[in-house]
């Protein structure tokens, strides 16, 4: 088996994008995923397409991929959808790694599209709410924040975290999240603002919950013969690790922690030969606050109860031993549910490749992780930069 490289990936900026469509925001991630190869690329070596989506507003549910893979040109290409709520483009990744990885395609095109925010809000909260448990989450009137909101609640009470600590996660996005030009909330806030902002589900306010985003991302893949060839700095998938869990919440044994993590995690550090204390930055997944407290344990970023501890003490900062989410994450950057998975890719591209805009020194080997709904699927990869861990 050849082993998978990333050659190029972009996206479209997050946002809020009137007359947008799905197909206009994924050429534009296109073109820019293109635009970053750095030799001339053409676009017939494409041989699969995987594109992931929810289809929020049930627009074009059948055959979306094939509508989007048409719309740029790449005609023949096979092409699947991918639905795994919030982590369907970070399956989509998967899956293209795994068609170049088993030399059935030379090339392989991962990506995904959103758009949510062209109807009432409470339209996309139901949309939002089938990635939850259906018939005792959303059809009982549970949201997807009151779904988080339960978690957060469970973990103030069982360990040394308060609300200030969702705060910090918000403070420290948002600082990430104004100097990404692709971001949504690309705005400073400061610990006072997100303590006191407006409750959406107690604990969690406003800072805590990430917005409704219209967006879309892609991503090249690449065996070992083509990267070389196209590429002067090819990212490596080191490791691609995946998992399903309990849909529903109340299922689980406990509330502050997601088992699907955990394990998908387990088989990505395997697969690349790595564990957390090699990693050099980490995209994870903060729908909300508290998502990206639970990840940092669930990772092996810290032991059960310490990720408040972890970033009062500004380990996940920019300057800190672990960088976490340099784009803005879900938080600032947006979260357009198919994209998002490779969005955080795009991230990891640029900077293993010494290119992004909040850039980590001398970053080698680096983590997304990407989480449908409240844990129900998790797909985590390991990538390194050439020479690798040190």
């Amino acid at each position: 088996m050849t082993d998978a490289y990333i050659i190029g990936a972009g996206q479209s900026d997050f946002g809020s994008f009137p007359g947008e469509s799905y197909r206009s925001l994924f050429d534009a991630a296109f073109d820019e995923a293109v635009d970053s190869i750095d030799a001339d690329f053409d676009t017939e070596k494409i041989d699969e397409a995987f594109l992931g989506t929810l289809g929020v507003g049930g627009r074009q549910l059948g055959l979306s991929g094939p509508a989007v893979t048409e719309h740029l040109g790449l005609h023949g290409v096979a092409t699947t959808r991918v639905e795994n709520a919030c982590a369907a483009s970070g399956y989509a990744l998967r899956n293209a790694a795994m068609a170049v990885r088993a030399g059935m395609a030379d090339v392989a095109l991962a990506g995904g599209y959103e758009v949510m925010t062209d109807m009432s809000g409470d339209h996309t909260k139901w949309w939002l709410g089938v990635s939850g448990e259906t018939e005792w989450e959303r059809l009982s009137g549970t949201t997807f924040a009151g779904v988080y909101a339960q978690m957060a609640s469970a973990y103030l009470q069982e360990f040394d975290a308060t609300v200030e600590d969702l705060s910090r996660v918000a403070v420290k996005n948002h600082g990430n999240g104004a100097k990404n030009p692709h971001a949504q909330l690309g705005f400073e806030c400061t610990l006072d603002e997100a303590v006191n902002a407006p409750d959406v589900a107690a604990p969690l306010n406003l800072y805590h919950c990430c917005p409704t985003t219209d967006g879309a991302s892609a991503v090249l893949v690449a065996n070992e013969r083509v990267a070389r060839e196209l590429s002067d700095a090819p990212i490596r998938v080191a490791g691609a690790g995946a998992a399903s869990g309990q849909v529903g919440l109340f299922q689980r044994d406990s509330l502050t922690s997601i088992p699907a993590t955990r394990t998908a995690a387990e088989r990505a550090y395997e697969e690349a030969g790595v564990g957390p204390a090699d990693l050099d930055i980490a995209e994870v997944h903060d729908c909300f606050a508290i998502a990206e407290l639970l990840a940092y344990e669930d990772l092996g970023f810290c032991d059960r109860g310490e990720a408040a501890r972890l970033l009062r003490e500004g380990a996940t900062d920019p300057e800190g031993r672990l960088p976490v989410n340099t784009s803005g994450g879900l938080k600032s950057k947006g979260h357009p549910i198919g994209a998002t998975g490779t969005g955080q890719v795009v991230e990891m591209f640029d900077q293993l490749r010494g290119e992004a805009h909040v850039q980590v020194d001398d970053a080698r080997v680096g983590l997304t992780h990407n989480v449908g709904g409240s844990g129900g699927g998790v797909a985590v990869h390991v990538f390194e930069r050439e020479g690798g861990a040190t």
